[in-house]
């Protein structure tokens, strides 16, 4: 089949789901890199979708699929394995481990969530109401620590899977989510997504509240000094919360870095006291770590930083590295009271033993090769050069971000971001680097840069490079 022929079967019969298509076939990948048919390497700096933090084609990984597909792939849903088993017990360690480092180092973010009674004695009644406020007997959820887990497929369906949970165990109905969010395109994880796709479908379903994004480049509040008074705006937002709500507040869902929205890190201290807003109103919190969790920042885990422990935790790009593989955890009291009022949450892949596997093994990686660490290291050098390539070129206003997901945003030069950044995107293209994972309107003047954990110093600098000449090629035109 010539090219012309593949490009117009494409315009034939593939639904377009979002952006455009890259206009190029591509026929293998490796490490960093993808090739294309021709045989042309392109850097991958997006690590597939976010996904493939092993980089492509991992031998252990390819060794695992190879060996687990021959012996046990797909079962009832009903039926256990080994690797399910393994993988859910390992994963509930990880965390109890990245919460006690979080907590117990000294660190600022460990003492003041400790001092401000955040995750050692917060506690949640199950009737909706808060244990600290109110006082009322029942049964109540502690932050204990999250040994529960549900292996499922996407993290769309870790976020349905969650906020599913937290309104059977609370009673509420009322989800409240950041206003740059994006946590999936199926139902209650849609309805929870402001960053885009919520114009057309018709309504969601109710109660969902928007809480702004606290972003310190574009702050909305500010002090005296003009810095971003993010107290002062989440004390605003829950304010709001509170005139909207119909008093069935059932939880917080929220991202420690939001990726899709822009790269944006709300500063330290802040997820300590949206912990707090959340306990006094008897919310849970959950945190969707689908491109954060699992050692791309520089930790473990992303709420390492804060030391704030949620009460439901979901993991998915990361943990499957490339396949499709997502998890909830929580802790055994709330899986003790869903399972008492009859969560359902049955699918068709829940608990496979093939992505299992997978999973198993991505922790071997990054335990044996302590990517944590590696991508920390990887991390400074590339923030190093991306500040570097900001004092080049005027034209990039910001740079941002943790360990191996950083983030540029570009000035609006009056042709508009998101057509600077379409043409950046493309002349990157061009010279052998993919950057720029989302292209959606509002969105595309803001670069998402995550390259694998494996990457290596020379990859980084390859990388940096090209983006720097395209910048520089971009501006001139």
């Amino acid at each position: 089949m010539s090219d012309d022929d593949f490009w117009q079967d494409v315009r034939r019969h593939v639904i377009r789901y979002g952006g455009t298509f890259t206009p190029e076939i591509i026929d293998r990948a490796e490490g960093s890199y993808v090739y294309t048919e021709s045989g042309r390497p392109i850097l991958d700096f997006t690590s597939g979708q976010m996904s493939a933090i092993l980089g492509h084609s991992h031998p252990d990984i390819v060794a695992t699929v190879r060996r687990q597909v021959g012996t046990l792939d797909h079962l009832f849903s009903g039926m256990l394995s080994r690797p399910v088993v393994e993988l859910s017990r390992r994963l509930a360690a990880s965390v109890e481990k990245a919460a006690a480092s979080a907590l117990l180092d000294g660190s600022p973010a460990g003492v003041s969530a400790l001092s401000d009674g955040l995750t050692a004695g917060g506690t949640v009644l199950l009737d909706g109401s808060s244990a600290g406020a109110s006082g009322l007997p029942g049964a109540s959820v502690s932050g204990g620590p999250l040994d529960k887990v549900l292996l499922l497929t996407t993290g769309a369906e870790a976020n349905e899977a969650a906020v599913r949970m937290a309104k059977l165990v609370t009673g509420g109905h009322e989800i409240v989510s950041f206003a740059k969010s994006w946590h999936g395109m199926t139902q209650a994880a849609a309805a929870a997504t402001y960053s885009a796709g919520r114009k057309g479908y018709g309504p969601n379903a109710p109660g969902n509240i928007a809480i702004p994004t606290p972003n310190a480049y574009r702050p909305d509040f500010t002090t005296p000094d003009g810095s971003h008074d993010w107290r002062r705006q989440l004390d605003v937002a829950f304010d709001l919360v509170d005139a909207q709500s119909v008093g069935s507040l059932a939880a917080c869902l929220v991202e420690p870095i939001l990726s899709s929205g822009g790269v944006i890190e709300p500063p330290l201290g802040y997820f300590a006291a949206l912990h707090r807003k959340c306990r006094e109103r008897g919310m849970l919190l959950i945190l969707d770590e689908a491109q954060t969790g699992l050692c791309r920042t520089g930790a473990w885990y992303a709420f390492q930083r804060d030391g704030v422990v949620p009460d439901i935790l979901t993991l998915s790009k990361t943990l499957g590295a490339g396949l499709p593989l997502a998890a909830v955890l929580t802790s055994a009291e709330i899986e003790e009271r869903a399972h008492d009022r009859g969560y359902l949450f049955y699918t068709t892949h829940v608990s496979d033993p093939l992505v299992a596997a997978v999973g198993n093994t991505v922790l071997d990686v990054l335990e044996r090769d302590q990517l944590d660490l590696r991508a920390a290291t990887l991390g400074t050098r590339l923030r190093n050069g991306l500040l570097d390539i900001q004092r080049r070129h005027p034209v990039v206003a910001d740079v941002r971000g943790r360990g191996l997901l950083q983030g540029i945003e570009l000035k609006d030069e009056g042709a508009g971001a998101d057509r600077i950044g379409a043409a950046v995107t493309r002349r990157c293209l061009e010279l052998g680097l993919h950057v720029n994972v989302v292209q959606l309107p509002g969105m595309g003047g803001t670069f998402r840069i995550a390259p694998p954990l494996t990457s290596t110093d020379e990859e980084i600098d390859q990388g940096l490079e090209i983006l720097d000449q395209a910048i520089g090629d971009t501006a001139q035109h």
